[in-house]
């Protein structure tokens, strides 16, 4: 299997005695995220994240189909990611790497786990029909911190999205077009990021969004996921050096003034994507409170 280019001895080194010096190769400050750019499809629920140079397309799809035995009243909410490589050398398709592998496991956490989506309001029919949802992220390029990449592309692709509006009559289950009846928003209860912060000089030293080259030369990682509440879902330290209750607890301090930032980024993507779509301010004449 092809592996990532690892970075020459002189790179290394370079980057680390910079890092001494509080200098990063892009000119960021140890706690500064990349420049983040989100776009959205002409369909709901496409939504295209550039995190520097870390770029990753969400969609969500959904379908019919019948309810898990033990779960009667909860609809199929599943998340899937596709590491092509196109994006690296180092990614083949159909044989998932660790590092696709661990992707897909902290991402399942942070939403699905930590029930993001109602699955309830997924129940068409208890035991019958409900809607299997899936949000599938593609990574195109890979500069590091896939992660937060990854959970910023699927939290917007899922706030965008509109699921066909449905009716449910004698057992019978009627799914109306777009042309028919307005779709719905998916019922969220709250919208949890990722952050990830790499660990230098011993577990002393912590650098928020590292991309690949700075996540090739750490000494660890501390990921963690929460919501602009203040709400942790998720603490993921995988290996490498130690790091005390304390250290941890200053990441997570961190990690969350950075997630409330990214909520307000992708609010203001969904909110102009949204003036964007309004041709003619139609959906304001529709408002119950406009003057009649």
């Amino acid at each position: 299997m092809p592996r990532e280019v690892e970075p020459s001895k002189n790179e290394r080194d370079f980057i680390l005695e910079a890092l001494q010096e509080n200098v990063r190769l892009d000119g960021r400050s140890l706690d500064a995220f990349r420049s983040i750019d989100i776009s959205f499809g002409d369909e709901h629920g496409t939504a295209d994240v550039q995190l520097g140079r870390t770029r990753v397309l969400a969609r969500i799809s959904t379908s019919l189909t019948a309810p898990f035995p033990d779960r009667k009243f909860d609809g199929v909410f599943t998340i899937n990611t596709e590491l092509s490589p196109m994006a690296s050398p180092a990614f083949e398709v159909g044989r998932p790497t660790d590092t696709e592998i661990l992707l897909s496991r902290l991402l399942e956490t942070s939403f699905r786990r930590s029930s993001a989506l109602s699955t309830e309001s997924l129940c068409l029919l208890a035991g019958q029909t409900v809607w299997s949802l899936t949000a599938t992220a593609h990574v195109l390029s890979h500069d590091g911190n896939l992660l937060s990449a990854c959970s910023i592309a699927i939290l917007a692709a899922l706030q965008h999205y509109r699921m066909p509006d449905t009716t449910v009559k004698g057992g019978e289950v009627t799914v109306y077009d777009s042309n028919e009846r307005a779709p719905v928003p998916l019922a969220l209860l709250h919208h949890p990021l990722c952050v990830t912060m790499a660990l230098f000089d011993g577990g002393e030293m912590v650098v928020v969004d590292p991309t690949l080259r700075e996540q090739q030369v750490c000494e660890g990682e501390i990921m963690v996921t929460a919501n602009k509440h203040g709400e942790v879902c998720q603490i993921a330290k995988l290996g490498g050096v130690p790091a005390d209750a304390l250290a941890v607890l200053g990441c997570v301090e961190m990690a969350v003034n950075k997630v409330r930032a990214l909520d307000t980024v992708v609010a203001e993507a969904l909110e102009k994507d949204a003036r964007k779509r309004d041709i003619g301010g139609l959906m304001a004449e529709l408002r119950a409170d406009n003057e009649r």
